[in-house]
């Protein structure tokens, strides 16, 4: 168990390395400065959209541990594009394979007509596909062997996916060096939309291999020509550090996602058949150099010590905090620095009995709703969550045994992917997500109100990057089922809550936050 504790932490973070880094599982709707006559210019842009197949190494400090691919191809009538993901990511001392496909079909003036995106991974496979419908995006989503979650989306202007916004960016306008644009991703496995900046920083010159040979003596393949391409850095201001080199036909020469990850165009053989070349290689332990956990913690000014923290206060460095859910319930932001505190007893008297009042659930509805990929409405969730809830009408009782129960129960092992809770209950298996999100489920169908909350947790002398639960006993209060913590301990620092919706606003800490410890008792 201490050696997991030692592993497991936000692999959310890796799991958005393949859903973030080639730009799959998302849509985009155009609005703000992005376009002014945004149909006009993107009719105007799909004129010069040249058709091909591009091919890109994916590096992670240095080595070669994947091979990505991105297909354009013009037809009478549409525009498709066909992208793959496939890497070996080190991840808690292993390598685990992950992998992420999308078609995108358009019409001729770029305009959605359909897209499907599947992402596999030793967390099971997600599959997401959609299609507009008038003013509304269809939107199905299925996990495994569940049947799949449908719903509808408003959307207005252009609809675009992130495949097609280097496109209409490099096309649609003259790229230009300080130039900005707002985007509102809209994500379908959370089913929300986020506002995402982007601009474009710097203009620069690569030199691509654009064909191979096979050095015998190497036993790999080498560059055989190079060409030099001009290209454009458009960059986001919230992810953390991610941005993408765009050449003038709007397709992608360099991607760097924070955590070290980096998509390097270049000849099909290099990028291909020298990751594969390369498997032995990559066989064994993961060094600590290498694991994306270790270089994405970020270290602590001061060591805690093994005790159970009630209170913390640290001041959170090189980072702006206006957008995190730094304050409320059990924590104090004054400027830069966050106090944390353990909730005391008082806080974990309920002053409900369930299933709550009609009031109250009309005002937790969201936090008491299922949503995709957290099933609290199915009858397997329901069944265990009316079993745990037996012979009491106490919140606090209950999710206290929700908490030991799914500690207990749920195997910690480092997964990959989008965490599904009827997977996690099925397959007894997971992570600090996976243990958030069935604790989430439960605890919404014994009718607790709950959210998911994410952020930094201590552990020897590093934050790592962390998910847990939250309750509503009375107030709301800090649950921790990975490790067995009611409520959680006062080292976990919460950045957002809303699970899905909002963890990929930790992206911009990687690599930036300095954390130093002030106290700590």
């Amino acid at each position: 168990m201490r050696a997991f504790d030692r592993r497991v932490r936000r692999r959310g973070a890796v799991a958005a390395a393949v859903l973030v880094l080639w730009g799959l599982g998302l849509a985009a709707l155009a609005r703000r400065e992005l376009f002014h006559g945004a149909a006009e210019r993107l009719a105007e842009a799909a004129l010069r959209v040249s058709p091909g197949t591009e091919f890109y190494a994916v590096e992670q400090g240095g080595t070669h541990i994947g091979f990505a691919s991105s297909t354009l191809d013009t037809t009478a009538t549409g525009v498709e594009l066909i992208d793959n993901f496939i890497a070996d990511l080190p991840v808690g001392g292993a390598r685990h394979r992950a992998s992420a496909q999308s078609h995108v079909s358009l019409t001729r003036v770029l305009g959605l007509r359909s897209f499907v995106v599947t992402v596999q991974s030793d967390g099971g496979a997600l599959t997401v596909d959609g299609r507009p419908e008038r003013d509304t995006l269809l939107v199905s989503i299925r996990s495994g062997d569940a049947p799949p979650d449908t719903q509808r989306v408003a959307f207005t202007g252009p609809l675009l996916l992130p495949t097609v916004v280097p496109l209409a960016v490099a096309l649609g306008q003259e790229p230009k060096v300080g130039r900005r644009v707002t985007v509102q991703m809209f994500d379908p496995v959370s089913m929300a939309a986020r506002d995402v900046a982007l601009s474009i920083r710097a203009e620069s010159l690569f030199t691509l291999s654009d064909s191979a040979v096979f050095d015998s003596a190497a036993n790999r393949w080498r560059p055989a020509h190079e060409d030099t391409v001009r290209a454009w850095q458009l960059a986001s201001d919230t992810d953390g550090g991610l941005s993408a080199w765009v050449d003038a036909a709007g397709r992608l020469v360099e991607v760097r996602q924070p955590g070290g990850l980096v998509l390097r165009r270049t000849a099909h053989e290099i990028a291909f058949f020298n990751w594969k070349l390369a498997a032995d290689a990559r066989r064994g332990p993961v060094a600590a150099d290498d694991d994306v956990l270790e270089t994405t913690a970020i270290a602590a000014s001061a060591r805690l010590g093994g005790k159970r923290i009630d209170r913390l206060r640290v001041r959170l460095r090189h980072v702006d905090l206006g957008d995190f859910a730094l304050a409320g319930g059990r924590q104090r932001l004054s400027g830069d620095t966050l106090t944390v505190e353990r909730e005391g007893d008082r806080a974990l008297w309920s002053y409900y009995a369930l299933p709550g009042t009609a009031a109250q659930r009309l005002r937790f509805r969201a936090e008491l709703s299922p949503e995709p990929l957290l099933q609290s409405s199915h009858p397997s969730v329901v069944a265990l969550a009316n079993r745990l809830a037996a012979g009491t009408r106490d919140p606090r009782v209950v999710a206290e045994r929700i908490n030991r129960w799914v500690h207990d129960s749920v195997k910690k092992q480092i997964t990959l992917g989008v965490p599904d809770a009827l997977q996690v209950l099925q397959a007894r298996r997971g992570d600090c997500n996976e243990h958030a999100q069935l604790y989430v489920a439960l605890a919404r169908a014994a009718g607790i109100p709950a959210r998911a909350a994410a952020g930094l947790a201590y552990l020897d002398g590093k934050f790592y990057y962390h998910a847990w639960p939250e309750v509503y006993l009375g107030e709301w209060v800090a649950v921790d089922p990975t490790f067995d913590q009611f409520p959680a301990d006062a080292a976990h620092l919460r950045f957002v809550s809303g699970g899905l919706t909002r963890q990929a606003e930790l992206l911009r800490l990687i690599g930036t936050l300095r954390v130093d410890v002030l106290e700590a008792r």
